[in-house]
């Protein structure tokens, strides 16, 4: 098989790369509602240009949050420009991304997250506020070596090992405890044998460039155990394809070997979470509209842009933080941004403005989402979030170039802060969603089958009793 992306341009190109490199099965690829990435192999004697134009039948009633079971045929329609080959697979595999279509009309399904970031896309252009959309996100993880999680009527647990981690500075193990390892909060950047998972990292990052995953860098993050792969930034659709591509690699690189990675926003007590900082930016007519001559180089444009992801954000936080583990990381009084503020000089905001000496390089980075996002419905509604602040022109205000941790009480309760829960994020979508429905990129079907779909969650976890309730009131 090729080491190198796909790259066709019809169905009978990608016909002819099946017959050359002696494929085997075509895996068809989609995103529920909660972001997770499903798939479906054919074996290649089914696979021809009538399917590769038509798609094939599934059951869209098996997809949670999608179709009832008296309606459930559904259509994966491949999308030849996001063809990929398969590493992990023991058969000569190719993966396709695909679109869900409703065959009663032969539209796309209004609650597929790919096809609502396609509309996203397709609004704005119609709509004239650009020609591009840039997205490039940052998404954080943690690897362990092992992880126990039991939830039982008379026990709920987890527990989670890692060598790197300080909690095993004085374990014994039979080949020796070498004695090398971050620090809480002392992960970041230090040299090996200190940072232990550089060739893992390096690993994933190649892995994800024969994917066709456009890679730049790899380092340790700041908790221990913790990793970020650097990719570049691409146009909003591709960028959610490459995040998919991103988590399928870091998981499957990590069970190689022999370890297990996660991208919960808060998996270690006491140290740092992990997030999905969003660099974000639109062009038209080949012209970064975000360069001018307003604060920190940004045109009136982007603060604007700016206003919107303020304005809606606790309504977005449904989307980009869509976990009850999402707010264990964004806990006011620690180092998350839940600020609702902007500023070129702290990543203590919200919204950061990162520092470029070229208009090309002109972007807002959107600092409070996390890897727990569909990336598809999390870049759609940020980007209708922010065409409602170019819309209305609403101005987020004077940037805050103060350390917003260290702010005086008084003025730290005049700044208005992301969402505390999930309930209360899903609250705020049910008041708040308008500006995504406009263009039919968001339908009001997929907002309340989503808000149910997380409102399950929520119950869950509301209901479950925890173990610190045990250990704080046990005895009361």
């Amino acid at each position: 098989m090729s080491e190198k992306p796909i790259s066709v341009k019809n169905p009978a190109e990608l016909i002819r790369y099946i017959e050359e490199n002696g494929i085997q099965y075509v895996d068809l690829n989609f995103t529920d509602m909660r972001g997770k990435w499903q798939h479906t192999a054919q074996h290649v004697v089914t696979v021809d240009e009538d399917l590769i134009d038509e798609g094939i039948m599934f059951d869209g009633s098996s997809i949670s949050g999608w179709k009832v079971i008296n309606e459930s045929d559904m259509i994966l329609k491949p999308d030849l420009a996001k063809v990929t080959t398969d590493p992990f697979a023991s058969q000569p595999t190719i993966k396709i991304f695909c679109d869900v279509i409703e065959p009663s009309d032969g539209k796309p399904y209004n609650r597929c997250p790919r096809s609502v970031a396609k509309a996203a896309e397709k609004y704005m252009r119609s709509a004239g506020f650009g020609d591009a959309v840039y997205f490039g996100p940052e998404a954080e993880f943690f690897v362990f070596d092992d992880v126990r999680i039991s939830i039982d009527q008379n026990r709920v647990m987890y527990a989670i090992d890692s060598e790197e981690a300080p909690y095993n500075g004085g374990r014994e193990y039979d080949e020796g405890n070498l004695g090398h390892r971050p620090k809480v909060k002392g992960g970041y950047f230090p040299e090996a044998p200190v940072d232990s998972l550089s060739d893992i990292r390096a690993e994933m990052l190649s892995v994800m460039a024969v994917m066709g995953v456009p890679v730049e860098k790899h380092h340790h993050e700041v908790a221990p155990s913790q990793c970020e792969l650097g990719i570049k930034f691409a146009g909003m659709v591709e960028s959610a394809d490459n995040i998919q591509l991103y988590k399928h690699v870091v998981h499957n690189v990590a069970e190689a070997y022999g370890k297990t990675a996660t991208f919960l926003p808060k998996p270690v007590y006491g140290d740092n979470g992990s997030g999905m900082h969003c660099h974000q930016s639109i062009w038209k007519g080949g012209k970064p509209l975000f360069a001018g001559d307003q604060y920190a180089g940004l045109s009136e444009t982007a603060l604007f842009y700016i206003g919107g992801i303020i304005k809606h954000a606790r309504a977005l936080n449904a989307f980009t933080n869509p976990s009850t583990n999402s707010y264990k990381r964004l806990v006011p009084g620690f180092e998350a941004p839940v600020l609702l503020a902007y500023s070129a000089r702290n990543r203590s905001a919200s919204c950061r403005i990162p520092y470029g000496s070229s208009p090309k390089t002109k972007r807002v980075e959107v600092r409070f989402p996390d890897p727990t996002a569909n990336p598809y419905l999390g870049f759609a509604a940020m980007l209708m979030a922010g065409l409602d602040g170019i819309e209305n022109k609403i101005h987020p205000g004077a940037a805050m170039d103060k350390n917003l941790y260290e702010l005086p009480e008084d003025e730290l309760a005049k700044v208005p802060t992301v969402c505390g829960s999930l309930r209360e994020a899903m609250e705020c979508l049910r008041v708040d969603h308008e500006f995504l429905c406009k263009g039919d990129v968001f339908t009001k079907d997929l907002i309340a089958a989503y808000i149910d779909l997380k409102m399950e969650e929520i119950e869950l976890f509301e209901t479950m009793p925890h173990p610190i309730e045990y250990y704080m009131y046990y005895s009361s």
